[in-house]
């Protein structure tokens, strides 16, 4: 099972930093993981960097930003942390996506948690985004959240972050770019002791006759990825659908009121990258939970 250790989630103060911020406290509480809570200043948004750098006083400016931005996370997570869990804060200064790249590289982080749609006004996940870069580069899974899951946020004092969740989805393509997601939706419905469904979606069906055929067939390719003994241990199910993948994933996330999606992600190809936006995208956009992409 996959160790997690540390977790990264980048926080730009939007809405969509504190749901991401609530799973991101939520990984650290359930796996016992370092939090690190990652601030970028980007001087691009600052008008008035130019003038700084013409007036040559840059490295004022510079600073001024940069305590304002540690000032700024400080109360960020103030407000959203509760005490079991005390992040680490960082601020550093560039570009969104490679800062948040370089850091998890350097550090090993283990899983990115990041909103996926922040002050810029694109729509989730838009091409050239934050969190495609990210998304499409980091060596370490991404958890994107644009929403909240249905019942998973606690009431009360609780609220701040994501309690518990109850049910996750495992997208299976039998392939191998699929082990390593499975690994990863097994070792979460172990810590929060829920529910896991594994799901194969059949594009084309040749006839109605090989209908039956082909189901029978996905499902018991699906019941020999569960490890021996898991059955008698985790509440596990399968699931086949005939469909657009992505349209049959979010239709059985939204009626099993899925709290987590977890999704193998294919290699960084243009054919691949082609695959990952028609399909994991998607599911990111328009589905009802956040998502978790591991990359092979």
């Amino acid at each position: 099972m996959p160790e997690i250790k540390l977790i990264l989630c980048p926080v730009d103060f939007s809405e969509f930093s504190v749901m991401a911020y609530r799973h991101a406290l939520s990984l650290a509480e359930h796996y016992r993981a370092r939090l690190v809570a990652q601030h970028i200043v980007e001087l691009w948004q600052h008008p008035a960097a130019g003038f700084a750098a013409t007036a040559g006083d840059y490295e004022g400016f510079w600073q001024a930003l940069v305590e304002r931005g540690k000032e700024q996370l400080q109360g960020f997570v103030k407000n959203y942390t509760h005490d079991e869990v005390q992040p680490e804060l960082v601020v550093h200064e560039g570009t969104a996506p490679d800062a948040i790249l370089s850091f998890a590289h350097a550090q090993k982080v283990d899983v990115i948690v990041m909103g996926t749609h922040g002050r810029r006004g694109f729509d989730r996940l838009m091409l050239g985004s934050v969190t495609d870069r990210v998304m499409r580069s980091a060596t370490c899974p991404v958890l994107a959240v644009h929403k909240a899951p249905h019942d998973s946020v606690a009431a009360g004092k609780e609220w701040h972050y994501v309690h518990h969740l109850n049910r996750i989805l495992f997208c299976a393509d039998f392939s191998k770019n699929s082990e390593r997601a499975l690994n990863y939706a097994i070792s979460a419905t172990a810590e929060y002791d829920c529910e896991l469904t594994l799901l194969h979606v059949l594009e084309e069906v040749p006839s109605l006759a090989k209908t039956e055929e082909a189901i029978a067939v996905a499902t018991e390719q699906l019941a020999k990825l569960i490890p021996p003994g898991l059955h008698t241990t985790r509440k596990i199910q399968t699931a086949v659908r005939i469909g657009k993948p992505y349209q049959q994933i979010i239709e059985l996330a939204l009626e099993a009121r899925t709290d987590l999606v977890t999704m193998g992600v294919r290699g960084r190809g243009a054919l691949d990258l082609a695959v990952f936006g028609s399909t994991t995208y998607r599911v990111m956009q328009l589905g009802p939970c956040p998502v978790l992409a591991v990359h092979v």
